[in-house]
């Protein structure tokens, strides 16, 4: 017998309108990302430029609005002109210990986000770097001509600016495992003095810089010392490891919302709610495996170790229930949340695992199809009655009460589509999930696309590229409701045409 679950959806009930920026993505000089992901000018599946069309067009299906580089740790020891003109010079990276090419560089970052169709925002360095680097990096990007550094870029072959407005200043750099790291004592009067240098020379661009949710000083120092020049601040996060099971992964699921109340709060108390947008701008359910770089020396470590990241059979319907729950919290969250990267696009953690003969779509990129190509501009207040289920987590001797079902509503900008995404994230039960609609009429007809998995296990992989996978079914609505059976760990979309 399925498990009973109500929505209720009043139109007049809105929170706000929706950026199409908490879609986007990041890419980072880390494994296979760039290198055999992104960019393999080797492969026959690759244009004239190196880049993975196959990539490139499951990147556009989904509509990827905006891409995050060259990292992550990686950002914090890299220079950027090192990685532009004929003379690519090569750097041994401090992050994760291995010799960069510098054959990726900035013009590749950009093209390749231009074939994509999303915005290039770029991640400065704040640890061996220094804010005259960013503004001669903005210059190099943006200015049209009359600069040295514009000069140089139109030399290298692109005559028109790049256009990049969107930059951060540094990356985690309140870590110790971050190299060149800061304190919250004078991480504002840093990015301060960064934003103005770069801001001088392009007042158009957008910026952000590092925050921390887990310490209410590193941001409150950082927006009263640099509040006034920045844009944005970021915020980054992980919440489990490969081995994580499925029913662990949902106890963990609620805590993005977590978060972001906590992050309103604490913006609230010092006056800038409202003001500075949030970007999370670095997410992922699974931590990234990096077989202790940060800590041995590069002798004793075996690069095969890498190759962890690679085993598609971790990337379950943990993920892609974790992804679409994170997602209806930016959208709750959509006043303050403007900008969300999911970490990686590609191989590593990323949605799309690349092969010699093409790629797998793991589980999370469909949840990215469903909420990019169906849920709409306008967030609805919607209310949802659900039952719980217990999790026991290793080392606790508590139970933790997790939601069989999450959804959010939206409608699109004409109001003329109303759209429920809604999991089920109970690991064995389905869900009858009843839509009560106020002052809504809709159409006889729904249209329900799902994506659910044989087992909380199930996952994508070369020869079974398509094991889990969205299917659309079409369902009888009343014009105040429809009721829908989701199967167990399951991502839905319910679309309906307004009357």
């Amino acid at each position: 017998m399925a498990i009973s679950a109500h929505i209720n959806i009043d139109r007049d009930r809105v929170i706000g309108e929706r950026s199409r920026l908490i879609f986007g993505h990041f890419i980072e000089h880390f494994h296979r990302q760039i290198y055999g992901g992104v960019y393999d000018p080797e492969s026959p599946l690759s244009d004239k430029n190196g880049f993975r069309t196959d990539v490139i067009e499951a990147l556009r299906h989904i509509k990827v609005p905006v891409v995050r580089w060259p990292g992550g740790c990686f950002a914090s020891g890299y220079h950027w002109k090192d990685g532009v003109g004929s003379d690519r010079k090569p750097l041994f990276d401090l992050a994760w210990r291995v010799e960069e090419p510098n054959t990726f560089g900035t013009d590749e970052f950009v093209a390749w986000c231009r074939e994509v169709g999303a915005e290039p925002f770029i991640c400065a360095n704040a640890g061996t770097g220094t804010p005259e680097e960013m503004a001669q990096w903005v210059e190099y990007c943006n200015l049209p001509d009359g600069s040295p550094w514009a000069r140089e870029r139109i030399k290298n072959g692109a005559k028109k600016p790049h256009n990049v407005r969107y930059w951060s200043i540094g990356n985690e750099n309140y870590g110790e495992w971050e190299i060149g790291g800061h304190r919250a004592s004078d991480w504002g009067h840093y990015v301060f003095e960064a934003a103005k240098m770069m801001k001088r020379v392009d007042p158009s661009i957008e910026i952000t810089a590092a925050a921390y949710f887990l310490d209410f000083d590193w941001i409150k120092n950082l927006l009263e010392g640099a509040g006034t020049v920045l844009d944005w601040i970021s915020v980054h996060c992980y919440w489990a490891q490969s081995d994580t099971s499925y029913e662990s992964c949902m106890a963990r699921s609620g805590t993005p919302e977590s978060i972001l109340t906590t992050l309103e709060h604490q913006l609230a108390a010092i006056g800038q709610l409202g003001r500075v947008k949030l970007a999370f701008d670095e997410w992922g359910l699974r931590m990234w495996h990096h077989p202790g770089y940060h800590d041995i020396p590069p002798a004793a470590v075996d690069p095969n170790e890498f190759a962890k990241n690679d085993d598609n059979s971790v990337y379950t319907m943990a993920d892609a229930v974790f992804t679409a729950r994170f997602l209806m919290s930016c959208l709750r969250h959509c006043n303050l949340v403007q900008m969300a990267n999911y970490a990686p696009t590609v191989n590593t953690r990323g949605i799309i695992y690349t092969h010699p003969g093409g790629i797998v779509k793991r589980t999370n990129y469909h949840v990215f199809d469903l909420f990019v190509n169906d849920t709409g501009q306008t967030v609805l207040d919607a209310h949802v009655e659900t039952p719980t289920f217990n999790v026991r987590e290793p080392g606790l001797d508590f139970d933790i009460p997790t939601p069989v079902i999450d959804g959010v509503v939206t409608l699109d900008r004409e109001k003329s589509r109303l759209t429920a995404a809604v999991t089920n994230l109970h690991p064995t039960d389905a869900a009858d999930v009843t839509l009560h609609l106020f002052n809504i009429p809709v159409q006889k007809k729904a249209v329900v696309r799902t994506l659910a998995g044989d087992s909380t296990d199930a996952f994508n992989y070369v020869d079974r590229p398509d094991a889990v996978a969205i299917r659309e079914t079409e369902i009888t609505a009343s014009p105040n409701g429809v009721r829908v059976t989701l199967p167990p760990r399951s991502v839905s979309t319910i679309i309906m045409e307004t009357a």
